[in-house]
């Protein structure tokens, strides 16, 4: 049987065909069964949250609509209200979901795996590298980023998830003895190679792949000679 794609228009309905007085109605097709309460409350928000972030990856925000979700989850549109205002509350906590794992709990688990910040340091330049994690997270923080071009929400979000991430990677290098200026002049630097690392993934062999991130991991720790630091 092929399945309706909540992707294309609907083709014109057709004329209604009209069963035989004599048909029993018993020889008639069942009904679908109604959505039962345990069903609906199966269907976890993070659920819903789960297949909101998928189909934004795959088809874009235009077809984050709670239409397409139903369909993909095979719920009814009602089980949607059950956990969520409106269409706006639900991409709100699309972007709350993101960001809490992308950026909050990573960098708690970071800090939490080694006290040291050059450690720190070197777990933070690996994150590209983490193979089918890594390249998920890319497609949707490329995703992210193309919605919020032309949303506010969306560049609000991303906005603040940058920051945050730069606080703590600068955070790092003023541990590291650099002044607090500097420190979030080496700390935009090394966010901005781990972004074009993350989308650029296929670019350059493993080999030299590698050899990048030991470059970026050497530069970032280098000092700058004094008369070259007061230029800065």
């Amino acid at each position: 049987m092929t399945r309706k794609d909540p992707y294309k228009p609907e083709p014109a309905p057709r004329a209604a065909h009209r069963m035989p007085a004599s048909e029993s109605r018993a020889q008639r097709a069942p009904r679908r069964p109604r959505e039962t309460a345990a069903r609906r409350e199966t269907l976890t928000p993070e659920r819903w949250i789960e297949a909101a972030t998928e189909v934004l990856v795959d088809h874009g925000i235009d077809n984050v609509r709670v239409d397409v979700l139903a369909t993909e989850l095979s719920v009814t549109r009602g089980s949607f209200y059950w956990h969520f205002r409106d269409r706006e509350d639900l991409l709100r906590q699309v972007l709350q979901s993101w960001r809490d794992q992308a950026t909050e709990q990573l960098t708690a688990r970071l800090q939490g795996a080694n006290r040291d910040p050059r450690a720190q340091l070197r777990d933070v330049l690996s994150l590209p590298f983490r193979g089918r994690a890594a390249a998920r997270a890319a497609r949707i923080e490329l995703a992210l980023r193309a919605w919020a071009r032309h949303d506010a929400m969306a560049r609000q979000a991303v906005d603040e998830a940058d920051a945050s991430r730069m606080d703590y990677i600068s955070g790092l290098l003023e541990a590291m003895g650099f002044a607090r200026a500097e420190a979030r002049q080496r700390g935009f630097l090394l966010y901005s190679y781990l972004v074009a690392e993350s989308q650029l993934a296929s670019v350059g062999s493993s080999t030299e792949r590698a050899a990048r991130r030991r470059l970026v991991e050497a530069l970032v720790q280098q000092p700058l000679d004094r008369a070259e630091a007061r230029k800065h």
